[in-house]
């Protein structure tokens, strides 16, 4: 019989009522007929079933058969004897009635799974959203971030004015791009791939980081029609969605709304307004190198910026779209390497942004907590611990400092100020200048690894008063050499080139002197200095074989915002108490 398509279902006949009332159920648009088609089957085959039971039933009963009685014979003599009875035998009853255990058993299994199916189904696709709403859908809500006092910092926000563009104005490489890296069998699915959840599956299982296997259309989906909720029920209503879309509509319609939906971080939506923010120029005009970087962005925006605190990623990111390119036979290797090696200029990022250092790292905070499209398009209102007048003398600050150094060749400098009772950050300068592009000035110093210098010997001196020392505990200021298998000998030095004796402890801190520092190590081990220090809140002392005695004197590197902590336990008497940027956060509906 031929088959038509006639909406989203597949139609036979319309000559029978319930064909009539498919054809009418389909052209609805709602995905309820599914269910309907699903119970209609399931009772029809019941039915059936049952039918077929009850016949069976009937024709293997046997009839019931009575026990024959047989009566005594009485003998008259002349006297009459007590009749003598005869033993009567009762045949068995030849009667058993053989239920079908099994098939009534699997009766009540398939009722109950129907109405278990009949239930969950109703759960799922009521209220789900018609897929033409992907033209019709509401508009975000951005999120809004204030200082302590509740002047605004920044807003996060989707950008209602999107610049749409067709497909075929995009460049070729940045659709193959998109499709390598996102969905590589974009169009030989009808929606979702279960190779792809698969696949996402095993890489989970095999390392720490989360994968996942979500389709383009899928994506499209989450992004524009269902609620940012990360539950099994909205994975449902996710893969049913995807499945109605790609009936609906054909799969470069489907890439074509893709592109105009899908957020590249902060306000750029779509694949226009990501150009003209990150390149400042039209998507037409992007390059393969430039495609890659875009294409990239939508898996983790945040952390894939080439303006977040970790531009290096950007290119890291970069560099596995083209291998992804390379894997599907879009480029060849002369192509990747070409676009390796070209020099991407980003557009001047010029925002009414305020302490734009401290927002981004912000920002980071509550993507990992809520997920990115809630803190772009959720509509937070988020009171944060800054002080932003406080922020602003400390900016100034940073600059002038630098500037001063600059016949030292210094050309860039941080700040961080923190309250130790509460961990609230009140200023966080990440350089000098966060749009010098000549310092990487987007880069937040605060957050990266550094050298501390002398500043860490109080983590080495808390040691020696942990066990035993006092402030008045007399140290030897005088020539030592260590000798450690393997490398030249050691012999620590005083910044001033002097030796100054038998002193007490109080004197060798304040007076920042390294050889008691290195003999205090020495004493205690590295090792006690390291666990110590992760106490305090020190993060980056994880490969203890990389430290010996210069540690006391800054030779393993900490975060500015580590040392925070460590001073903030020092300053609360051994109590540590973590960095807290966010005082309030609620939604726009309060």
């Amino acid at each position: 019989m031929a088959v038509k398509r006639a909406g989203t279902v597949f139609i036979s006949s319309k000559k029978t009522l319930l064909g009539w009332l498919i054809f009418i159920l389909s052209k609805i648009g709602k995905p309820f007929y599914w269910l309907f088609l699903g119970l209609i089957y399931l009772l029809t085959y019941l039915f059936k079933f049952l039918s077929k039971t009850v016949s069976w039933f009937f024709r293997k009963t046997k009839k019931i058969r009575l026990p024959h009685w047989q009566w005594p014979h009485l003998r008259l003599k002349f006297k009459l004897p007590k009749p003598k009875i005869k033993k009567i035998r009762v045949k068995k009853l030849k009667f058993r009635l053989r239920f079908p255990r099994r098939k009534i058993i699997l009766l009540i299994i398939i009722l109950l799974l129907v109405a278990l199916l009949g239930s969950f189904s109703f759960s799922i696709f009521y209220g789900l959203p018609n897929p033409h709403q992907l033209i019709t859908r509401d508009q975000a809500v951005s999120t809004k971030i204030y200082d302590r006092e509740g002047q605004l910092l920044y807003k996060i926000y989707r950008n209602q004015n999107r610049t749409l563009v067709q497909l075929k104005e995009l460049p070729l490489p940045l659709i193959q791009a998109t499709i390598a890296v996102e969905d590589a069998e974009f169009y030989h699915h009808r929606g979702f791939s279960w190779k792809a959840i698969f696949r996402a599956a095993l890489k989970n299982l095999e390392g720490d980081k989360l994968y996942g296997g979500s389709t383009i259309t899928q994506q499209l989906v989450k992004n524009a029609l269902l609620t940012p909720e990360r539950t099994w029920r909205r994975k449902i209503k996710e893969i049913v969605l995807s499945l109605l879309v790609e009936s609906k509509f054909s799969k470069d319609e489907i890439l074509q709304m893709y592109f105009n939906e899908v957020g590249y971080g902060g306000a750029a939506y779509g694949i226009e307004e990501a150009a003209q923010l990150y390149l400042g120029k039209s998507a037409q005009e992007l390059t393969l190198a430039q495609a890659a970087l875009l294409a990239g962005l939508p898996a983790s925006p945040t952390t894939f910026s080439p303006f977040g605190a970790h531009p290096e990623l950007a290119k890291e990111r970069q560099e596995f779209v083209l291998y992804r390119m390379k894997q599907e036979g879009f480029i060849t290797e002369e192509q990747r390497k070409k676009a390796v090696e070209e020099t991407i200029r980003l557009a001047p990022l010029r925002t009414d942004i305020k302490a734009p250092h401290f927002v981004m790292y912000l920002k980071e905070i509550l993507a990992e907590k809520y997920g990115e499209r809630m803190v772009e398009e959720g509509g937070l209102e988020v009171k944060t611990s800054l002080d932003l007048s406080l922020q602003e003398e400390v900016e100034k600050i940073v600059k002038n400092e630098v500037n001063s150094l600059q016949k030292l060749h210094i050309t860039n400098g941080a700040a961080l100020v923190t309250n130790p009772q509460t961990g609230e950050i009140l200023a966080m300068v990440g350089s000098k200048d966060y749009f010098d592009e000549t310092i990487d000035g987007n880069v937040n110093v605060t957050l990266r690894p550094r050298q501390p210098g002398s500043s860490i010997k109080p983590v080495n001196y808390a040691v020696a008063l942990q066990n035993g020392f006092t402030p008045a505990t007399v140290l030897s200021d005088t020539p030592i050499t260590y000798q450690v298998a393997g490398q030249p000998p050691y012999s620590p030095k005083n910044y001033d080139n002097k030796f100054h004796g038998n002193i007490p402890l109080r004197i060798a801190l304040a007076s920042s002197y390294n050889v008691p520092a290195v003999k205090v190590l020495s004493a205690f081990g590295v090792d006690r200095m390291i666990d110590l220090g992760e106490k305090m809140g020190i993060t980056t002392w994880t490969d203890r074989s990389r430290f010996g005695l210069s540690l006391t004197l800054g030779g393993g590197e900490v975060k500015m915002t580590d040392m925070a902590v460590a001073y903030g336990t020092l300053a609360n008497l051994g109590g540590r108490v973590d960095l807290n940027p966010i005082l309030e956060i609620k939604n726009y509906k309060g």
